[in-house]
């Protein structure tokens, strides 16, 4: 596992990963993801979509999550800088509505790591950023949910202060306590 470095994070299943660049005068290389260095770090899943936004400073989008088709998720920033939450849903979990954040960009190369049964979200923080996720299973747009950004039983610390910029549809999820998950 050379190229990457996988922390476990305070929620089991979820893992920062520190990717190694190589770079000279010309720029850098880094390879992103191999499915065997994460197999053996005990990340056997199997990507199957690739997804990609631009967002500019201040928006917020999540928290969000697939009812019946969870997905897996290796997320990261392309360029800028976002905060990256995630939220565990997993019934029977000790860490239930627990969170956990890191700061993702295109300077420090960072991944995170979110397994299923996990409401996602982020914050961008640069003047804009273009984030970038892998997705083991593919999206069903009947089956999405959401927790709002905001729920005080939950308690993100988003860090930028200020006009948040978010969807109608983000402003009008539930709290986790009216959620009806299955994970």
């Amino acid at each position: 596992m050379g190229n990457f470095t996988f922390t476990e994070t305070g929620i089991n299943g979820v893992y920062i990963i520190d990717v190694k660049a190589y770079g000279d005068e010309r720029g850098c290389f880094m390879e992103t993801y191999r499915e065997q260095d994460f197999a053996l770090a005990g990340l056997g899943c199997r990507f199957v979509q690739d997804n990609q936004s631009s967002s500019v400073k201040g928006v917020l989008r999540g928290l969000h999550f697939q009812k019946t088709h969870p997905q897996a998720k290796l997320v990261r920033a392309i360029s800028g800088e976002v905060f990256d939450v995630a939220v565990d849903l997993r019934k029977g979990s000790k860490t239930y509505g627990k969170w956990v954040g890191a700061l993702l960009s295109g300077e420090n190369r960072r991944q995170l790591y979110i397994p299923r049964g996990f409401a996602h979200g982020f914050q961008v923080l640069s003047d804009s950023a273009v984030f970038a996720y892998k997705c083991d299973d593919i999206y069903h747009p009947e089956d999405e949910g959401g927790i709002i950004w905001n729920d005080p039983d939950i308690g993100v610390a988003w860090p930028l202060a200020g006009e948040i910029i978010l969807s109608q549809r983000d402003r009008l999820h539930p709290r986790l306590a009216q959620c009806k998950t299955e994970f």
